[in-house]
């Protein structure tokens, strides 16, 4: 797949394919009917599979304060659309240039003169431009001029309930691990690089591995049962703590891992946690010490966890 960085790079060779266009946050089965449509019509006409998406999130841009959480990083998304049998992965920087561009604009400009289109599908929600003008009725409309065919899709249902990022969302500020795992057809995961920490938590007796944050906020806080997926290794039971860390001053995200019964040294390599259910709420304890035996307390019931999984399977 190729990646590209903003609508300036788009080249000629470009020229040409189906596309579709979206913030495709999560990538859900929602997204991914989206996705499988368009592979398919591209496979029919021979034409590269091109996704436009935007970093930031537009909601960031607008009100930083207030935009929801992001359910992945580019560089997740930039992942997850290679398994997709995506060609092109065309991110554009969402800026003030962008943020006015009228949606007929965008449509003459980006699709139709840079891409090149001959197909295009999009979600049913679809908005697009200034002030969210742009929709698929419009979309549809100035394509048809140019002979270009575009489709939307339908809402998915999963049990009765739209999948959407916004649900999935919802689920995880609530703490429904499961039901937001369900709507995102996976385990909700988060991904960085292991960093060196203070050593507080190693001194305490429950060495963690610190994961750097890349999303601007979480969309889940609080302490985990989590699967950690590290570069040869199958995948490893932990606990995991999500938070400012209020009891020793903190004052933004972390996420600390702590590995049941591991203790190699795996700085800088990159870790994939999955989280399965949520323990507790983070809270500022009075001490140190009713700090660590409330995680004791974490680890006891994490072990628990796995250790009734492993009874479902084998029975």
């Amino acid at each position: 797949m190729e990646y590209i960085r903003g609508a300036e790079n788009i080249a000629a060779d470009h020229h040409g394919c189906v596309a579709s266009v979206g913030n495709y946050d999560g990538l859900h089965p929602g997204h991914k009917k989206v996705i499988r449509s368009l592979v398919e019509r591209g496979r029919e006409l021979n034409l590269p599979v091109a996704i436009v998406s935007f970093d930031p999130h537009p909601m960031e841009f607008f009100v930083p304060d207030a935009a929801p959480p992001r359910l992945m990083t580019t560089q997740e998304k930039r992942e997850a659309m290679q398994d997709l049998d995506v060609d092109i992965f065309c991110c554009l920087e969402f800026n003030h240039e962008l943020a006015n561009t009228e949606p007929e604009e965008f449509i003459e400009n980006l699709l139709i003169d840079k891409l090149k289109v001959q197909y295009v599908v999009v979600g049913d929600d679809f908005r697009f431009g200034r002030n969210r003008r742009g929709n698929f009725q419009m979309l549809r409309s100035i394509c048809q001029r140019y002979g270009i065919d575009v489709a939307k899709t339908e809402t998915l249902e999963m049990g009765g309930e739209r999948v959407s990022s916004t649900r999935i969302r919802e689920c995880l500020a609530a703490g429904d691990v499961a039901r937001a795992n369900r709507l995102l057809g996976r385990e909700f995961s988060m991904s960085g690089q292991i960093t060196r920490g203070d050593g507080n938590a190693k001194n305490w007796g429950f060495a963690t591995a610190n994961v750097q944050v890349k999303v601007p906020k979480p969309a889940l806080t609080g302490v985990f049962v989590v699967e950690a997926d590290l570069p040869g290794n199958a995948s490893l039971p932990a606990v995991a703590s999500l938070g400012t860390r209020p009891t020793v001053g903190g004052t933004k995200p972390v996420l600390e891992v702590h590995l049941l019964d591991f203790d190699d040294d795996i700085y800088d390599e990159i870790i994939r946690v999955r989280f399965l259910k949520k323990l507790r709420d983070e809270v500022k304890f009075a001490s140190i010490e009713k700090m660590c035996e409330q995680i004791q307390q974490d680890i006891t019931r994490t072990r628990e966890y796995f250790g009734q999984k492993h009874s479902r399977i084998a029975s």
